[in-house]
């Protein structure tokens, strides 16, 4: 029998190892998947481990391949290309596709989406870790992003004591750039505002998007003058042209008929 859609028009009814993540996730991507479960970068303020109700000293240990993961997802990717699909899929929001352990399928994986007529695009904390893949990525089909919170060494190690400091992630950045793929940062959490301004002018010269959020289940949630933070930061983008779609937590905050699409093409 056929595949046939789900609602959304998007992902593919029966698929689970490449779906449509729902909520603030879907914010993201319009498509994603999970090679893992657990990540060893022990960020301090993940959601992670509460969403899969792990234990988050389990969760912290490490990434672990999911069982089948690889079958699994040759299984779904063929149903999408099936029906015709190209979009994106999105590495990862339970996991990271460059954890500090050296695991083979994340390249495995980019190998049957691309077989398969699907774009990618990894968001990772691991930084340089991702350039052993940097031949995969095609700039007309795919992006490179990274998750950052501040460019200060220590105040990374604080965080997010397994994953690779920002100066890494930056040089990861820059190589993808340089190759002509898109690249896009996450802004999300922001932990302190002053950086994540920082962070966007010593970076909007090779960075292709930002997606700009705020943080949540912190004290700073509430301390912080939301506000006051997503004007600095519209004053800061639109200084600098720098391209950017700010997250549902803060957009209530943006002038009338502010232009700010859910949805924009990442890639060249």
């Amino acid at each position: 029998m056929k595949p046939q859609f789900n609602p959304d028009g998007t992902s593919i009814k029966g698929c689970s190892y490449i779906y449509a993540p729902k909520g603030q996730a879907g914010e993201y991507a319009p498509l994603a998947t999970n090679p893992y479960r657990g990540c060893g970068h022990m960020c301090a303020y993940c959601y992670v481990p509460k969403v899969l109700r792990m234990d988050r000293e389990e969760f912290n240990s490490g990434a672990v391949v999911r069982p089948n993961y690889i079958k699994n997802l040759r299984k779904d990717a063929e149903k999408y290309k099936e029906l015709g699909v190209t979009e994106q899929v999105m590495f990862s929001f339970t996991t990271d596709p460059y954890p500090p352990q050296h695991h083979i399928e994340t390249r495995q994986a980019i190998g049957i989406l691309r077989d398969h007529g699907l774009g990618f695009c990894t968001l990772t904390k691991g930084g340089t870790r991702a350039l052993r893949d940097i031949d995969l990525f095609r700039s007309n089909k795919d992006a490179f992003a990274t998750t950052l919170t501040s460019l200060d060494d220590s105040f990374s190690k604080k965080w997010e004591s397994g994953a690779a400091l920002p100066g890494d992630r930056l040089e990861a950045l820059k190589k993808f750039h340089d190759k002509g793929i898109f690249t896009w940062v996450s802004l999300e959490p922001t932990l302190d505002t002053e950086a994540s301004i920082k962070i966007i002018e010593e970076t909007h010269s090779f960075i292709s998007l930002y997606k700009i959020g705020r943080v949540n289940y912190l004290p700073m949630t509430k301390t912080t003058d939301w506000e006051d933070y997503t004007l600095r930061i519209l004053d800061t983008v639109n200084r600098l042209d720098a391209k950017h779609y700010i997250k549902k937590d803060l957009q209530k905050y943006l002038p009338s008929g502010y232009p700010n699409p859910l949805r924009v093409q990442q890639h060249h």
